[in-house]
């Protein structure tokens, strides 16, 4: 009798009672539950002993219990509902205010929304969500011009390999090729060397060290195809250290091809000291021309915390001579630091080794720092700038003079 009237409890909570609640019949549920479970439990239990009495009373408070427990939840679950939607419609008033909410919002984050304490918590976290949309839109956003971008470049590689079916072209190309990797291979025997220090690695993170590897690569590829390329050293290059792995990865199978010289020695147990200059932005001293004779040294580093005197101690320290340079005597600087990319100062080398011309070589400093090229010697400049900070002031001074004049007449003439 009992595992009878636990079974048929477990029925009407869990089928029964759910749909009549929501469709509000629950005041006539009451009285039809009471006969309907007797009688099925009668039927299902004929043989029990008729002396032994149903605990009617018993049954009631079961049922009622279970009836008001059922109860109470769909009225939570509609009290939870009714006010997901009026957050809703807060929202959607905010949104017509003019007020930064987000489009989309799911139900775990309008409870979070209605659980903040206060309304200024309540706009920060709507902010939040907002300003966490708009990123989510822009990284899609980059990706799919990304995605264009790349189904471009590979458009116009398949033009380009159209073309190159032409066996003029094709021909032509094979033939620049073997003309520049001659040029780069008679340079590592007659060349003037080039060295790139690779002793940098703890003083940048991963990314800055990817970010010189490129610069390097990038550099490596112009000194390969101009008219008269230099001998390019990698010293200090470790085969555990970053750079190594960098490279690896930037130049696949063709970095054992290249024609450059790569060691883990100092450049100082390579080339005497006195043929050695070490290019650093810190220098004191300006250089004046190209020396086709020395050996210059540029350091394999990427600053954006522009950490100074970094590469100028490491010259100090093994009595290198230092140089800059000269780009406030030829350029108008305006704002920044004046260290320039690897790219950028083996463009500059490569112009000055085969023109010498300063003019044209500092034309590949970016255009955003400076204003132009200085027309005049900087020290003429200097003293016209201080000729006309004297005239203004001996001006000022003669204002001064007239307005004390006047002002000392009009006290006389009131006396």
């Amino acid at each position: 009798m009992q595992s009878a009237n636990i079974l048929l409890k477990k029925i009407v909570r869990s089928a029964v009672l759910p749909f009549v609640a929501q469709h509000g019949m629950k005041k006539d549920l009451l009285p039809l539950s009471r006969p309907l479970s007797l009688s099925l439990c009668l039927k299902q239990d004929n043989t029990c002993n008729p002396s032994e009495k149903l605990d009617l009373d018993e049954w009631k408070k079961v049922m009622k219990s279970g009836l008001h427990e059922e109860v109470s939840e769909t009225v939570s679950e509609r009290k939870e509902v009714s006010t997901l939607d009026a957050a809703r419609e807060i929202l959607e008033m905010w949104r017509l205010a003019g007020r930064s909410v987000p489009e989309q919002i799911s139900e775990e984050q309008l409870k979070t929304f209605m659980e903040c304490p206060s309304k200024s918590a309540k706009k920060k976290y709507l902010k939040y969500l907002h300003l966490k949309e708009l990123y989510k839109k822009n990284d899609k956003r980059k990706m799919d011009e990304k995605r264009e971008r790349r189904l471009e470049t590979q458009e116009q590689v398949s033009k380009t390999d159209e073309t190159k079916r032409n066996s003029f072209v094709f021909v032509w190309a094979n033939f620049m090729d073997r003309a520049y990797s001659w040029r780069v291979a008679q340079s590592m025997i007659f060349g003037q060397p080039l060295v790139f220090d690779m002793s940098y690695e703890k003083d940048m993170s991963v990314r800055e060290v990817a970010n010189t590897v490129r610069q390097i690569v990038l550099s490596e590829s112009f000194n390969r195809r101009s008219a008269d390329p230099f001998h390019i050293h990698f010293c200090n290059l470790k085969d555990d250290s970053l750079y190594l792995k960098e490279f690896v990865k930037n130049y696949r199978e063709a970095w054992g091809k290249l024609l450059i010289t790569v060691t883990d020695q100092c450049y100082t147990e390579v080339f005497p000291k006195d043929k050695l200059i070490y290019l650093t932005a810190d220098s004191p001293k300006v250089m004046k021309t190209f020396d086709h004779d020395k050996i210059y040294i540029v350091g394999s580093m990427v600053d954006r915390s522009i950490k100074t005197g970094v590469s100028l101690a490491q010259a100090k320290r093994l009595g290198l001579e230092t140089a800059a340079l000269p780009l406030e005597k030829y350029l108008l600087w305006s704002s920044g630091a004046k260290n320039l990319t690897l790219d950028q100062m083996m463009h500059i080398l490569l112009t000055l080794k085969d023109t010498g011309d300063w003019k044209k070589a500092l034309e590949f400093v970016p255009k955003r720092k400076y204003c132009g090229f200085v027309s005049k010697p900087v020290h003429e400049l200097k003293k016209t700038l201080n000729l006309i900070n004297t005239l203004k002031l001996r001006k000022r001074q003669e204002e001064v003079r007239k307005q004390f004049a006047k002002n000392y007449s009009k006290k006389l003439t009131q006396k």
